[in-house]
């Protein structure tokens, strides 16, 4: 049960005072994230930071108003310039002080609504940021306009919030005022030592301190009371993943020994060494397949690095220890990959394998889950299908999932529940920064294959500007003459899927003008077939360009492709980039990668840019595009099921969130039931930040 004393902050927003439900609606659009069915609470409007302040302190005088300064100005009001009626002038107020004369500016306003808001003759304050045009001041819609008697009961320093629009700043920081007047004072669920380290002020102080600023400092993310919230999210975060780490340890795993049998014939069968890196994450998850409690391991790799093979030898491992694997992949193109790609190992080292995805109908399917029920396949590879109710296993002790970021703390714990529970890896090629890891996967052990298999060829990464497009389009044709393969990739152009599409569309047309059939497209907006039958043609040779949407991101595999151009690199996040480059590389001839983008090039794009020609290291572009970017955009978080957070900024305050993993851990183990007085205060905790779930893996013990 929720504490009582929340009530106030989980009460509708519509019953604070003037909030009725078009505010409301409005307030939700701002707050929640789109298509969101959950009902807005006071809470979410606590949790709405400013994004900098308006500070009335500077008094001034027209003549020594700053250009681009925000000024609070006392004047007479002199003469209004309303525009004709058919004119699309703004609408004037010329105002004067002893220093001289400023226009406010308006656009779209009634004559009438402005003659009352700023009466000729009266003096006024107004405040608001100062522009200098042809010599002459003006202040665009000022921020406020009050008579001298209004002036004095102001506040001099006034946050400035993000808004939505038709919702107007002062509405919405009277609505905040309401919310803060709401919150009780709660116990502390910090640990003290940890308050006086990083000066913590109490929760509530820090809401305070941060709605009713008393300067721009007060509301710097780096301060003490933005800190403060920033941690409280974070042990939350932290505190939900320790809660399901000791659910899932709390029922005993079993040993998964092995006699070697297996996992040498697979070695054997391997036309390569095993790189350190791998021999180092296959020692680490044997130790932990041998150990009573149960695997919760990440396998973190870059772009080709050799997870499959890893992951291969720890079901085989599975395998002499009489236990069935269960090898899951996001999409079925990516299962029937793994399929392909593994099974000539498998079969080497005498391991059955089955792969099972949603085409699988009849007498096939019956044939399968027979064969994985009755314990005859040692190895299943499929989409999530394999955990429909369906699926029976005879004894499931590995699961592997590949790509799921995708995947939140509760489906782990429920792809587990198939098994006498099973061992658990969970397996990354995107490069994630060690603190987005604390933040995705506290839960979990961490495995990172550092460096790439042997034989792999470097790429050479070159920027170019789309002026010498038409070069780039020659060299294309010659390295077709000498038999190579080339993707051509497209970018967004807009938000919309419609125009990523037009530019696809185009550059095809213009390639199949130049070279002909020899030249294909693959874009998102196809079916599964029309996509597979596109990269088929490519991968057989029948195409030697495929012209691509960003589908072609993750996954594909076409050994033989040398080259690929990214057209407009300057849009892409790094990460991304990073991820298309990996396309190429695959095989023994060396590749490139040509970043065309349009000149001039901002900082940012600049940055980038110059960080993929000096390097190849994922983890190193992954940490570089945490700073460039932010938490909010690395792996389209808002898609990947990686934790958005509200208040605290990775990039920001990363260094909060390996003390807020030690911190909950070590609460766990002292409090498992969190029964305490600081247990309870976290169970407060947990409440006030949306990770309630984590309660309820309390109550099932």
């Amino acid at each position: 049960m929720r504490p009582s004393l929340l009530d106030p902050l989980f009460a509708p927003v519509t019953t604070l005072d003037g909030v009725g439900p078009k505010l409301a609606g409005l307030l939700k659009t701002l707050l929640l994230p789109s298509g969101s069915d959950a009902a807005l609470r006071v809470r979410d409007l606590l949790l709405h930071l400013p994004s900098s302040v308006v500070d009335r302190r500077q008094r001034g005088e027209i003549a020594m108003a700053p250009e681009g300064g925000i000024v609070t100005l006392t004047v007479r009001i002199d003469r209004h310039q309303a525009p004709g009626r058919a004119s699309t002038m703004p609408y004037r107020v010329f105002a004067q002080d002893e220093t001289g004369e400023i226009a406010l500016t308006y656009f779209r306003a009634q004559s009438g609504w402005m003659e009352k808001l700023l009466p000729v003759g009266e003096t006024m304050v107004v405040s608001g940021r100062v522009e200098w045009f042809n010599g002459r001041p003006q202040m665009v819609h000022p921020d406020f306009v009050c008579s001298l008697e209004e002036a004095e009961t102001l506040p001099l320093v006034e946050p400035v919030y993000p808004l939505t629009a038709g919702l107007s700043a002062k509405v919405l920081r009277k609505a905040i005022a309401a919310s803060l007047a709401e919150v009780p004072v709660l116990a502390e669920w910090i640990d003290p030592a940890i308050v006086a380290k990083h000066s913590f002020p109490p929760f509530k102080t820090a809401l305070d301190r941060l709605h009713a600023p008393e300067d721009a400092l007060a509301i710097d993310p780096l301060g003490a009371p933005w800190r403060r919230l920033a941690y409280d999210e974070f042990l939350a975060g932290q505190l939900a993943l320790a809660l399901a780490r000791q659910k899932v340890k709390k029922a005993r795993g079993r040993p998964l020994k092995g006699d070697g049998s297996r996992t040498k014939r697979v070695i054997a069968a391997l036309p390569f060494t095993l790189t350190e890196g791998q021999a180092q994450a296959i020692a680490e998850i044997e130790a932990d397949m041998a150990d009573g409690e149960r695997m919760l391991r990440l396998l973190q790799g870059d772009v080709g690095a050799g997870k499959t093979v890893v992951a291969l030898m720890a079901m085989a491992r599975a395998a002499e220890a009489g236990a069935q694997s269960a090898l899951l992949a996001p999409t079925e193109i990516l299962a029937r990959q793994h399929a392909q790609g593994l099974a000539a190992y498998a079969e080497a080292a005498g391991l059955h394998m089955t792969l099972l995805t949603g085409r699988d109908t009849g007498r096939t399917r019956t044939e399968k889950l027979a064969a994985i029920a009755e314990g005859r396949t040692d190895i299943v590879v499929g989409t999530h299908a394999l955990f429909q109710d369906a699926v029976e296993y005879h004894d499931l002790g590995l699961v592997v999932v590949d790509e799921q970021h995708r995947f939140g703390v509760h489906q782990r714990l429920s792809l587990t529940a198939k098994g006498r529970t099973p061992d658990l890896l969970v397996m990354t090629a995107t490069p994630i920064p060690r603190t987005l890891v604390l933040a995705a996967f506290g839960d979990m052990d961490v495995s990172k294959l550092q460096g790439k298999p042997a034989g792999r060829k470097p790429i050479t990464t070159v920027a170019v500007p789309m002026e010498r497009l038409s070069e780039i389009v020659a060299r294309a044709g010659k390295a077709m003459d000498d038999g190579d393969k080339l993707y051509w990739v497209c970018p967004l152009v807009e938000e919309s899927e419609k125009s990523d599409l037009m530019a696809a569309e185009e550059r095809h047309r213009q390639l199949a003008g130049i070279f002909g059939d020899r030249v294909g497209l693959v874009h998102g907006r196809m079916t599964g077939e029309e996509k597979d039958a596109a990269m088929a043609d490519f991968k057989s040779g029948r195409t030697r360009i495929i012209v691509a949407t960003t589908v072609i991101e993750v996954g594909v595999d076409v050994p033989d492709a040398t080259i690929i151009v990214i057209e407009h690199a300057e849009r892409f996040g790094l990460s991304q980039l990073h991820q298309l480059r990996g396309r190429v590389g695959r095989g023994s001839k060396p590749s490139s990668c040509v970043l065309l983008y349009r000149a001039p090039l901002g900082e940012t794009a600049k940055a980038r840019i110059a960080v993929m020609r000096e390097t190849e290291d994922g983890f190193r572009i992954a940490e570089e595009d945490l700073k460039l970017r932010g938490e909010g955009d690395l792996l389209g978080t808002k898609q990947s099921g990686l934790p958005g957070f509200r208040v605290a900024r990775v990039e920001v305050h990363g260094d909060l969130l390996e003390t807020a993993r030690d911190d909950a851990r070590l609460v766990l183990t002292r409090d498992p039931e969190l029964e305490t007085p600081r247990g309870e205060a976290l169970r407060t905790l947990l409440y006030l930040f949306g990770r309630d779930d984590a309660i309820r893996l309390l109550r099932a013990g």
